[in-house]
């Protein structure tokens, strides 16, 4: 669903990115709410409001994601949608960055030299473009930041949305009613199944986030990490079949050296977690064929 979302997109137009970005707001909150309430999750709330903390991460997470969203919208409306799905690709090597520099992480060798590849992607890709590619770069930290800060919120998928949609729901809707007052609003404009595809905005940003959700906790970590290429992967050819976005030989080596890194990011995830899970089992084994300690027995008295 990630992969094909920038097929949706441009069937909101003439609706600008602002607007569908408000809209995907508005509507969020809205389907994520009758979510919350079949599924009777209503307990987390009253714990956020009391934790100034975590309500102040949880606004910070919903101005990041604000940025993403919207930058994203604009990016696949106005044919960029190859330079978007750059932005994914190059999000875990920022996620990894930010892990060494934020939380002080130390890497492995692979991933430093996974890291290193990807820089050389961007420095080959600024010289091809004229400039930095803003897009990518801009989405890749947004991302990533948004992730760390999830992180540090620590409450479950559905819940950390309602409440990032709760932050974003008065401006957005001030937004909106802002626009209808000056006669530019698109919803309700352009027929009912214009209007449909506007309020189909919350269905789309959270069905997936659901299926993620369910799937994280019913498959490998290590899985989960390579399926999330799919996405990118998924962008990028639709950008150049189906949108017929121009690849010239710089934007190739670019992405040839960030399709590098993450081969290296991979490898080494895989190899570290198949060590790891040879040390448990071996644990385990040495456990069950360790001798039992001899009984003891009772002095006289």
């Amino acid at each position: 669903m990630w992969g094909l979302v920038p097929l949706f997109w441009p069937l909101l137009k003439p609706a600008g990115a602002i607007e569908i970005l408000a809209h995907r707001m508005v509507w969020s909150l809205a389907f994520v709410g009758i979510a919350l309430l079949a599924l009777r999750r209503w307990g987390w709330i009253p714990e956020l409001v009391r934790d100034p903390r975590k309500l102040a991460l949880i606004t910070v997470a919903a101005a990041v994601i604000t940025v993403n969203w919207g930058l994203y919208i604009w990016s696949v409306n106005t044919g960029h949608v190859v330079e978007a799905s750059l932005g994914y690709f190059i999000n875990p090597l920022v996620t990894i960055a930010l892990g060494v520099l934020v939380l002080k992480e130390r890497l492995r060798p692979a991933q430093w030299a996974a890291v290193g590849v990807g820089f050389s992607a961007v420095l080959v890709l600024a010289v091809g473009y004229g400039q930095p590619p803003w897009i990518s770069l801009t989405l890749a930290f947004s991302f990533a930041v948004y992730g760390l800060v999830k992180k540090k919120v620590n409450i479950g998928g559905l819940e950390s949305l309602a409440a990032e949609t709760a932050v974003q729901f008065l401006p957005a809707l001030g937004y909106l009613v802002w626009l209808g007052t000056q006669g530019d609003l698109a919803f309700g404009s352009h027929g009912a199944g214009h209007t449909a595809l506007l309020a189909a905005t919350g269905i789309v940003t959270a069905a997936p986030l659901v299926c993620f959700g369910a799937a994280a906790i019913r498959v490998p970590l290590s899985t989960l990490g390579l399926l999330q290429y799919l996405a990118p992967t998924f962008q990028f050819l639709l950008g150049v079949v189906y949108f017929h976005e121009e690849m010239p030989p710089e934007r190739w080596a670019g992405f040839s050296l960030v399709w590098l890194a993450l081969t290296i990011l991979t490898w080494d995830a895989l190899r570290t977690a198949r060590r790891s899970r040879a040390a448990v089992e071996a644990a385990a084994a040495a456990s069950r064929t360790e001798p039992a300690p001899a009984p003891s027995v009772a002095s006289a008295p």
